[in-house]
């Protein structure tokens, strides 16, 4: 069983028990105690779970997100790879929504070549880096200003409920599961995010492999609900067997 294998029975097992423990995973998982205690390792700098004595236990608080500081420096280069891929779904005279995640922000940095193209974005991050570009249109949601540098609360889901529509959408979350789908762990944003999606003709999801397997408490969507999802590849057989009866384009970078 290769290590993202062992990673992703860990998370669903971690799901489904409330905790595990490094003798136990060693024996299922077929591995010594020693690597059971790396995929632990791993996955608790991932912030999929907190290590205890002798196991772990899941992150259930929305208040333990990792920050906007912390995130931005993980997979940074399968970030800018997947933002790479997904600007080629952008074209000249596009209304695109951006939202506030990490992935996302690496997208505007590839929009900085393009031009007569509108961003809607509650991110202000990404409002930073696009601000004064004469070849961009850059909207402001309004809203109350998180501790995750992002525009939430009631005022910016009205904001883009009543008055902007994008013809693209493009979004990234807490993670993604063969089950469930498409989860976030931060109330405020999964409701911008639902706000942006009734309001946009095509929704394109972008996923780096950390949030493979990783869950969260809010459910944000279903596959179905997303015109493609730009992932981290390569994925496991029986994911992809999951967008093989639906209309969502799966693409693997």
């Amino acid at each position: 069983m290769f290590a993202l294998e062992r990673q992703k029975k860990i998370l669903e097992l971690l799901s489904q028990d409330g905790a595990v423990f490094v003798t136990k995973l060693s024996v299922e998982l077929g591995v010594t105690e020693e690597t059971v205690r790396r995929d632990l390792e791993k996955l608790e700098k991932q912030e999929a779970l907190v290590r205890t004595h002798g196991g772990a236990m899941p992150i259930v608080d929305s208040n333990r997100e990792l920050s906007l500081e912390k995130r931005k420096n993980i997979n940074v280069d399968a970030k800018i790879r997947l933002a790479k891929e997904a600007i080629n779904y952008i074209v000249s005279g596009d209304t695109v929504f951006l939202d506030a995640s990490t992935t996302t922000f690496y997208i505007a940095k590839e929009l900085k070549n393009m031009k007569n193209v509108t961003i809607v974005t509650n991110s202000i991050r990404v409002i930073n880096e696009l601000a004064g570009n004469p070849n961009l249109n850059v909207i402001a949601i309004g809203g109350y200003a998180s501790d995750n540098q992002s525009l939430v609360g009631s005022i910016a889901q009205n904001d883009i409920a009543n008055n902007y529509f994008a013809n693209k959408m493009f979004f990234s979350s807490r993670g993604m599961t063969e089950s469930v789908g498409i989860l976030e762990s931060n109330e405020q944003e999964c409701g911008i995010k639902q706000a942006m999606m009734k309001n946009s003709e095509k929704k394109y999801y972008v996923c780096d492999h950390s949030k493979i397997g990783r869950v969260g408490f809010a459910k944000l969507a279903q596959f179905t609900d997303v015109d493609y999802v730009i992932v981290e590849g390569p994925l496991e057989e029986s994911f992809k067997k999951v967008f093989e009866d639906i209309d969502t384009k799966l693409v693997e970078i």
